[in-house]
């Protein structure tokens, strides 16, 4: 007789007192260094990254090393507390190289499990904040995608989001995982132009270029499979965090705005549209938060509460953000207006670590349902 399967512990949806304010503290940095004309001047210029805004996020708040061990420099936190980080993120659209540099390289790293050597003074580079580091994988790429170059790093890989502001590139090959230097011989990193002008797009091209390896292929597959589980994951408090921001707004604005004598947001059919966004946001807090807290908590659930959290809430965030810019009206249609960097920014998540069809083929083979 087997003895009976002690029951999975409750995903904790709840924000702690230390998240709440880790917040504080981000969205204070953010309200004050990336308000809305700031982002949008930025976005119109050369230079989308502000390198002092990064130094005070990653260094000064420790918000960089929140996945990085203690003994390594880092702050020794979760994926959790670095949901909160991305969230506020998520609400201001900032052009910071986070998910990608703090979540997804870090993650790739970690799962390697070599705590000295190469990988080791990498991950205390990060968590210092003194260097950016990038996987070099096309933005839209899941976990279980095959690596684009074979042996040799030789070749172009791309999109690859903010590969423009990384000091280190992790390329995965069939021969295994190497770190290179974007400032070394044969590195070329073109800007494309993207839909998102707040997460900047470039193509890598390597022509005879010469790395640290980091890892052999197995192990190179089971840590970049790992990054970008933890990308995806985090990816949806992103799109939480930009959804609850075009829902603010939005009712904001309706209040503000008057029409034959009151507010445009006391017409029934806006109160409807506004009742069932709010619906969907609450709804995506619940699937984002326990994505990040079976991240955090290593839950066998994990590739289940991910795929759940990607397929719905990158539909809440493209949806919040097209009612932003309909019931917004003229203005939301307007360049000076912050709404297209939020509806161009959902759109772009919708492809990113995988589409929403993706993850719920996922879900459907995980639950052994027929696939929608």
């Amino acid at each position: 007789m087997t003895a009976p399967t002690e029951p999975s512990q409750a995903p904790d949806l709840l924000y702690s007192e230390a998240e709440e304010d880790l917040r504080a503290a981000v969205r204070s940095l953010l309200a004050d260094r990336a308000d809305a004309p700031t982002v949008i001047a930025r976005t119109e210029s050369d230079t989308p990254y502000d390198a002092q805004l990064w130094s005070a996020l990653a260094a000064d708040i420790g918000a960089a090393g929140l996945l990085v061990p203690e003994k390594l420099g880092g702050q020794g936190a979760s994926h959790r507390e670095a949901a909160v980080v991305i969230e506020e993120l998520g609400r201001s659209v900032v052009p910071a190289p986070y998910l990608t540099s703090s979540v997804v390289a870090t993650e790739t790293l970690l799962a390697l499990g070599a705590e000295d050597g190469p990988v080791g003074a990498l991950l205390a580079d990060l968590a210092a904040g003194r260097k950016v580091a990038v996987l070099a994988v096309p933005f839209s790429a899941s976990a279980s995608a095959p690596p684009v170059l074979t042996g040799a790093l030789d070749g172009t890989l791309g999109p690859v989001a903010d590969a423009a502001a990384a000091d280190v590139l992790l390329v995965p090959t069939g021969d295994g995982l190497y770190a290179v230097g974007t400032d070394a011989a044969g590195v070329e990193v073109r800007p494309l132009v993207p839909l998102d002008l707040t997460r900047p797009l470039a193509t890598v091209t390597l022509t005879g270029a010469t790395g640290t390896r980091l890892a052999d292929a197995a192990a190179a597959r089971s840590a970049v499979d790992r990054g970008l589980l933890a990308g995806a994951g985090l990816l949806a408090s992103e799109q939480l965090g930009l959804a609850e921001w075009c829902l603010t707004e939005t009712v904001r604005h309706t209040r503000e705005r008057h029409q034959f004598n009151r507010p445009v947001g006391s017409f029934q059919s806006l109160k409807h549209r506004m009742a069932q966004l709010w619906l969907e946001v609450v709804s995506a807090r619940a699937a984002a938060r326990n994505a990040a807290d079976a991240l955090a908590t290593g839950s066998p659930d994990t590739p289940l509460a991910v795929a759940v959290a990607q397929a719905y809430c990158s539909k809440v965030a493209v949806h919040a953000a097209e009612e932003c810019v309909q019931l917004h009206g003229g203005i939301g249609m307007t360049w000076e207006h912050p709404a297209h960097l939020y509806l161009k920014r959902a759109k772009a998540d919708a492809t990113a670590f995988g589409t929403a069809g993706h993850h719920r083929e996922t879900v459907a083979a995980l639950m052994e349902l027929p696939a929608p």
